[in-house]
């Protein structure tokens, strides 16, 4: 009888203990398998027009500092693939969306053409190119600067030479690398 009892007491334990643990395997594998996957929302969906734009470095003269400084600008691709040396230099010809920043090329100046010959782009600029203040030399340091380190954030781009109207001139007949101070 006593034996009985015991076994019995003992399969109830155990159907108990079998009913519980099922139970509690069931909660716990739900509470996991509903924390593994959550759907990510984004806060907006990239339109197509957003998938085409990039963000190019023009360098500008900071009126606080009178340091070039680097203004980033988002352009559509499609700008930048036809030609993006002509692009770019005109963008700097327009000059910076930021009030604290400055355009350095003189006013006037057009864009005649451009040449990338291995790793030199040679830029032809209109005569107007030469209405900067030749009295101060970190005008024309700036202005060079300005242009090369702009060009040159372009990986085929290492040197920049200027023309005037087609022309070397006395004043930049020097090939420009970009100037490590102030990039």
């Amino acid at each position: 009888m006593k034996n009985k009892k015991i076994i019995t007491i003992f399969i109830i334990l155990l159907i108990i203990i079998a009913v519980g643990g099922y139970f509690i395997i069931k909660y716990v594998k739900e509470k996991y398998q509903n924390n593994d996957i959550q759907e990510y929302t984004p806060e907006e969906e990239i339109t197509d027009e957003q998938m085409r734009q990039t963000i190019v470095s023009l360098y500008f003269l900071d009126s606080q500092t009178n340091e070039l400084t680097p203004e980033a600008r988002m352009i559509d691709i499609k700008d930048i693939m036809k030609q993006p040396y002509e692009k770019l230099i005109n963008l700097l010809i327009e000059g910076p969306k930021n009030e604290r920043l400055s355009k350095v090329i003189p006013e006037g100046t057009k864009l005649l053409g451009v040449n990338l010959e291995g790793n030199t782009l040679t830029i032809n600029f209109s005569s107007e190119f030469l209405n900067y203040d030749n009295n101060a030399p970190s005008v024309k340091a700036n202005l060079v600067n300005s242009i090369v380190n702009t060009m040159t954030e372009l990986t085929e781009i290492n040197n920049v030479k200027f023309l005037i109207d087609g022309n070397e001139n006395e004043e930049f007949k020097d090939s420009y690398v970009r100037n490590s101070q102030n990039s």
